[in-house]
């Protein structure tokens, strides 16, 4: 039996009245009384401004900071909060707004089509919070002005003079006893505000820090066009087709407008970034989920009809959208958010309404520009190539570590001594008896050896089990140390420079032909990064009295030939292979960093589609496409720039 709950009455509950309970719990207002939550006092403010500006009644808003950094004023050149009396409350609208919790006009569509402060709390927390807070409206060619302390008003609303302009200046300085000894951050203010301007095109925000002495003037006609082409400026990324996917469109219904503004770029991570009637989601929501749903079935759309499929292949939405930086503004008429921060979309009906606007267009965009998709959907089959290759090798291809906490590498490799990745160099080389030769002329302090035998495993038409089995792949993977697919880690590979060193001959071309497909299938980002080079050997020897000169190809010792004097009779021997050489020859000839050529591979954004399907084409196991790209495409394929 429950013991009686003595001393607990009627009298010990408590009512708070007005806006006593933001005092006694901020944290449920404003998201905590850290940094976070007293900046969020700003915006609380800067959105109630912003709201005008949505819906066609003010162009400038202007947000101050005092010198001490613990006063806030904005302005806006709006219609003014009403002043006027309440027909039931008895009050003027303007205290009745600032002193009571879900007070405003925005809950009425017709004052307010679209609100980010829907909840009718923001101007009243705020009040809640200050030790100090004045508002100055300028409405009906007069201005008035009305002081509150800590959520209550200590005068009455006065008239204080007429006034030709409209708009409303809010001032206030958050309350100590709530947030404790505190400045504005200002560097915190002018990003948001630049954002704000972003995000809602054509208005103008200034900012002026008075501590500072410092102004700011952020107007974007452009809109989110202008914010992708800011943030990637900012994150060094670089896009990978010429032009970016906008979208700007009105609605009927509860989604009232959509903005959007997106590219790839060469980042392995996706990055949407979410708004709604101008206020930032950073938990995502609906909105953002119908976003990614309209990319993903786009793309997938787009390869569909042009059947750009990869047998054994398929496409994950993350593999779609890795790289994708996307921005997506939209206006609606009734937002659910979860909590008063704001921070997440809850409307269910958003999701299919954004995923069926977005998907069309973006399509057609694709199809209009058809280079541009395949260049995307290249994109997205490197990082499904590189997520299954993690998968299946996520234990195999670690760096492993013995007793001794030495690198397991392979037995074949004859190391450098050097343990500076950024000076260190990685030949590997086709065949024993070449590997010895290089073994025996390297410069041990920089340059590592590692020979292979044979033909390399054709890693294009090879199962992605056999790829990993295999050993001379296997022994490349661990002399590198850097993993493969999304267990790639740039810190640990061990050679700034891997260079391919085959003879200067049909087969040796074969050979590095099968590694660059290896490279480019299971290792893009060392072509990428530019770490990948090919060594040029000399194919002939031509000596000329007591000159030599060395002739990689065929056209090359036609043209040493043609420069010589007619009446010198040339001594013209031909390499049979690297392994002919003297050590020292070949140092002096391919090895040595001062004499030597090198061509480092690269693969332009606009040629990766093209370098894709080539591949696909030369190393696959279609005969029949093999057969037409060599018949039909000899020249392009001896030109194509990897």
């Amino acid at each position: 039996m429950a013991r009686a709950n003595k001393g607990y009455t009627a009298q010990d509950i408590q009512v708070l009245e007005g806006l006593d309970p933001v005092r006694a719990r901020p944290g449920m207002y404003i998201g905590g009384t850290g940094k976070s939550g007293l900046h969020h006092l700003i915006w609380e403010i800067v959105d109630n401004s912003v709201d005008e500006a949505i819906n066609g009644h003010a162009s400038t808003i202007s947000v101050f900071l005092s010198r001490n950094g613990k006063t806030i004023s904005v302005t806006d050149n709006g219609r003014g909060i009403p002043v006027d009396m309440h027909p039931i409350h008895k009050k003027p609208a303007l205290e009745l707004i600032l002193t009571t919790l879900h007070a405003g006009g925005k809950f009425d569509q017709n004052t307010y089509k679209t609100s980010g402060g829907l909840h009718g709390v923001g101007s009243s927390v705020v009040n809640a919070l200050s030790s100090s807070f004045n508002a100055r409206i300028r409405r009906n060619s007069k201005e008035y002005e009305q002081d509150f302390r800590r959520g209550k008003a200590v005068g009455e609303l006065r008239e204080i003079g007429p006034s030709r302009l409209s708009g409303t200046k809010i001032t206030f300085t958050p309350d100590e006893e709530i947030f404790g000894p505190f400045s504005f951050d200002p560097e915190v203010i002018r990003e948001h505000m630049e954002v704000k301007s972003y995000i809602n095109k054509g208005l103008r925000i200034q900012f002026k820090d008075e501590g500072a002495g410092s102004s700011y003037d952020f107007y974007h006609e452009g809109g989110l066009a202008d914010f992708l082409r800011s943030k990637l400026h900012k994150a060094e990324k670089n896009s990978i087709t010429p032009q970016h996917f906008v979208m700007d469109k009105d609605f009927d219904g509860s989604l009232l407008r959509l903005q959007v503004a997106l590219t790839w770029t060469d980042s392995h991570r996706e990055h949407v970034t979410g708004y709604v009637n101008g206020i930032s989601t950073s938990d995502g929501g609906t909105h953002e989920q119908g976003f990614k749903d309209a990319i993903t079935k786009s793309i997938r759309n787009f390869i569909g009809t042009h059947n750009l499929h990869s047998r054994g292949l398929k496409l994950s939405s993350d593999d779609i959208r890795e790289g994708l930086t996307g921005i997506l503004s939209v206006f609606i008429a009734e937002p659910q958010f979860q909590g008063q921060t704001k921070d997440k979309l809850n409307n269910p009906e958003i999701r299919v309404q954004v995923e069926g606007a977005v998907r069309p267009i973006l399509e057609q965009w694709l199809h209009d520009h058809k280079e541009w998709g395949e260049i995307i959907v290249t994109r997205a089959t490197q990082a499904a190539r590189a997520r299954m290759a993690s998968r299946a090798a996520a234990n195999q291809v670690r760096r492993k570590s013995a007793v001794s906490h030495r690198l397991n590498l392979p037995g074949k490799l004859a190391d450098c001594s050097s343990t500076d990745p950024s000076v260190s160099e990685l030949f590997i080389v086709e065949g024993d008896s070449a590997g010895g030769s290089a073994k025996q002329g390297r410069d041990r302090n920089i340059q590592a050896i590692l020979p292979l035998r044979g033909k390399v495993l054709n890693t294009e038409q090879a199962t992605l089990p056999a790829v990993l089995k295999n050993q001379e792949i296997n022994n490349i993977i661990q002399a590198l140390g850097c993993g493969v697919g999304k267990d790639f880690d740039r810190a640990r590979l061990r050679y700034d420079r891997i260079i391919l060193l085959m003879d200067a001959d049909v087969d040796g071309h074969h050979i590095a032909t099968l590694l660059l497909t290896f490279f480019y299938r299971y290792l893009p980002k060392l072509i990428e990064q530019g770490h990948i080079y090919i060594a040029q050997p000399p194919l002939y020897k031509i000596e000329v009295g007591k000159d030599t000169h060395w002739a990689s190809d065929d056209d090359e010792k036609e043209r040493i030939l043609k420069k010589l004097p007619a009446r010198f009779k040339p001594e013209i021997s031909r390499f049979k292979g690297l392994g002919e050489m003297m050590p020292k020859t070949l140092y002096s000839t391919t090895l040595d960093p001062k004499k030597r050529r090198l061509l480092r591979v690269e693969i332009p954004y606009d040629k990766t589609f093209e370098t894709d399907k080539v591949i696909n084409q030369l190393m696959g196991k279609d005969a029949q496409a093999r057969f037409r790209l060599i018949m039909d495409g000899t020249n392009q394929v001896e030109e194509l720039d990897i």
